[in-house]
């Protein structure tokens, strides 16, 4: 945390380059994700993604211990934010705001940075490892609001009644319940409908949330946008494939920052084999 940010980010693609090297069962992930979500991409090019998403992911380490023990006031100046205000135009409104997210690798930092500025909740998974539970729990209550487990949705609830802003990520697999099958990159996902049954609850309104790291400048970039046109829709299928759109494209701006590593097509179809 406390190198500057050029060696930071090479220690950080040192981390992702061994880990390349020995983690072979995510790099399996990686590679079959990579695979499915890319199949018009040579085998060369396909590879040097792949390697590239370690090398992001080692940078993502060290993004997120400095987000996790560093005042995040010590490292704004580096980010840029599009689309503050209409954050704070909808958040004006009174009726709760989902900051709709999703897994690029910067997003503890980039999450911190904009918390930092104006103020809002997070919902994450618990982790089975208990010290490791301790010490994200510790690193992001400093950051956040309030800190919420996904299954605490009437808290999710409350919070957004109360007009808050909560950020959700709804891109990755969990399980079978309360999921639809639909296109993520051309491959059938498992994919929340939680997403549209908690804007159907509350009316909050929903702000899309990304942000990249730029190795070329030395800069982060945050970008927020309204989500146009109807939305929730009423009908399962179509609200997720709306969600799956607006991540993917996201995903395509930077591709080697989004988090292969998780088993995103884990559960399939039940006519279908698994993948991993």
């Amino acid at each position: 945390c406390l190198l500057p940010l050029t060696l930071r980010w090479q220690f950080g693609t040192w981390l992702g380059n061994i880990a390349y090297g020995l983690a072979r069962k995510r790099r399996h992930i990686v590679e079959t994700n990579i695979r499915l979500c890319f199949p018009q991409m040579s085998d060369s090019d396909a590879r040097k993604l792949v390697k590239e998403n370690f090398r992001s992911s080692g940078i993502a380490i060290t993004e997120t211990a400095l987000a996790w023990f560093v005042d995040a006031g010590k490292f704004n100046h580096i980010v840029d934010i599009d689309g503050l205000e209409k954050l704070r135009q909808a958040k004006s409104e009174r009726k709760g705001v989902l900051l709709l997210g999703m897994h690029l690798s910067s997003l503890d930092f980039c999450g911190a940075a904009l918390a930092h500025i104006e103020p809002f909740d997070v919902i994450y998974r618990k982790n089975k490892n208990q010290l490791f539970e301790s010490i994200m729990q510790i690193g992001r209550e400093r950051n956040f609001e309030n800190v919420i487990e996904r299954q605490n949705i009437r808290e999710v609830i409350r919070r957004l009644k109360n007009g808050a802003i909560v950020w959700y990520g709804p891109d990755q697999d969990y399980g079978r319940k309360h999921s639809v099958f639909t296109d993520f990159f051309g491959v059938k996902a498992a994919t929340l409908t939680a997403t549209a049954r908690i804007i159907r609850m509350t009316g909050a309104q929903v702000i899309v949330f990304s942000h990249y790291r730029d190795l070329a400048t030395g800069r982060y970039q945050i970008n927020l946008y309204k989500l146009e046109g109807n939305y929730p829709m009423g009908d399962d299928l179509a609200d997720a494939m709306k969600v799956n759109q607006v991540i993917e494209d996201a995903v395509k701006q930077a591709p080697e920052q989004y988090w292969w590593l998780h088993r995103r097509f884990k559960t399939r179809p039940l006519d279908q084999a698994k993948l991993y």
